[in-house]
Formats: C-alpha cells, structure tokens, sequence
C-alpha cells in the first residue's frame, strides 16, 4: 500500500506483511532514542527516532510479530464502547458510578447533583450537536477539577519521601493513546476520559504521573515509587486494559 501521510502531524499509514497476513500501521516520528509499539482501537502504530529508517521500524515489527498479532486479535474482539444517546434521563459513568443527565428548561449554566447512589448533571435543552458539546465540557470542567484535587493529595504523600517535590501544574488532554504525562517544565497532564472510570484507576495514574516527578523512567525504583503512594497499583493498572468497555465514545 502507498504510505499516505496526515498533512497535520505529518505521520504515515503503511503496510507490513506478517505471517501472511496484510497489517496497517501508523509510523510516527518523535524526538526519541528508541522504537516503541503501541496498538489500540486504532491499530498499530510505530514510533521511532526522527533519524530512524522505515526498515528499522519494520525490523522492529517483525521481531515483535507474534506479540503485535496477538494484541492486534484482542482488540478485534473486544466490544466497542456505547455511544450515547443524549436525552433527558441518559446515562454515562462518572468515577465508576452511574450520571443521570437531566434536561432543566431556563438554566443558565450546568448544575452538577451528588448522593450516595449517583450524579447527575443538569443543563439547558439544546438541539444535538450543541448538548453533545455543552455535555462534554461540563464533564470536562468536572474531571479538572477533581483531578487537581487527586494530585494535591497524592503530592502531598510523595513529599513525605521526597520533600523536594513541587504540586505541579495540572491540564487535561485528548490523546487516544496515554491516560496521562509528566514533565518537570510543563506538569502534569491527564486525560479527561479518566473521569468515566472507577476513583481507584483514576488514582493509579496519578500516582503513576506523579512517580516520573522523582523517576523519568520506569525501572524498578520507579515502580517503588508508585508502591509508596498507591500500594495496591497492580489491581488498578490491570483493570484499566478494560476501560474501553467503560469509556463511553462522545
């Protein structure tokens, strides 16, 4: 297949035989030093280094062949997230627990309801597009709001071993691919779609963010970082493989 290039992001789609079998992938270059694989809804995709060579990647691909094909399989099988219908009554998941969408003829902004058994979030009547988009920065406002709250309470373990350890400047993003990054210039970022999983995967990563402000790598004592904050972080990180089930697509 030709490689057809995003003129955006200037990566590449192209086509890899393995095993007999025909694999799309995105080859993305990045100021890196090595080549790493990621495969998600969207498939394979390739990252290496801005002077890396397209036969470097597809060395990379065929050494990790069975491993890419095995992952490539779970996905297909694994069921599409559900897509909302956005109407008086709906529902999505918020921290794990169920948000009942109410539509409040007159109101002037969104109006956030918690209980024991739930949320719900209130806003004005507004024709599709614009109560998707209304409905997905109210979530949005909500999830910054409780992931800074997260992030002061989880730095405020890590300084009890690391005191020189500043809260950080927190900001969300939209990536499909990272639930979250970490830089000492920049902070931390996290993705807004965590706010749709249970409280305990949501403090998985950050305490997982938060780790890289003492360990930018992910070696051992890294992970004994994570252990400090958030002992029970193998449960959470495993059962965010299945968050795509959660996740609803807006």
């Amino acid at each position: 297949m030709p490689a057809l290039r995003d003129p955006q992001t200037g990566d590449s789609r192209r086509s890899i035989l393995l095993a007999g079998r025909s694999i799309d992938y995105t080859l993305k270059r990045a100021k890196r030093r090595t080549l790493g694989l990621t495969i998600d809804d969207r498939g394979l995709t390739v990252a290496i280094p801005l002077r890396g060579s397209i036969r470097d990647a597809e060395d990379f691909i065929r050494e990790k062949g069975a491993w890419v094909l095995e992952k490539l399989d779970e996905w297909a099988q694994r069921a599409p997230p559900p897509v909302h219908v956005l109407e008086d009554g709906s529902r999505f998941p918020l921290r794990g627990r169920q948000c009942t969408l109410r539509i409040v003829p007159d109101l002037s902004q969104p109006r956030w309801l918690e209980d024991l058994y739930g949320h719900e979030l209130h806003i004005a009547p507004y024709r599709d597009g614009v109560l998707r988009t209304l409905v997905m920065r109210a979530i949005q406002s909500y999830a910054l709001r409780y992931f800074k709250g997260r992030i002061e309470e989880y730095a405020y373990t890590l300084q009890q071993f690391a005191p020189d350890i500043r809260i950080p400047t927190v900001r969300l993003t939209n990536a499909n691919t990272r639930w979250g990054s970490c830089s000492k210039l920049s902070g931390i970022r996290l993705n807004w779609r965590l706010i749709h999983l249970p409280s305990a995967q949501i403090d998985y990563v950050v305490a997982h963010e938060l780790a890289h402000l003492v360990e930018m790598n992910h070696s051992a004592r890294f992970w004994a970082v994570v252990a400090e904050m958030y002992p029970d972080y193998d449960e959470a990180r495993a059962a965010l493989r299945d968050a795509n089930r959660i996740i609803p697509a807006w």
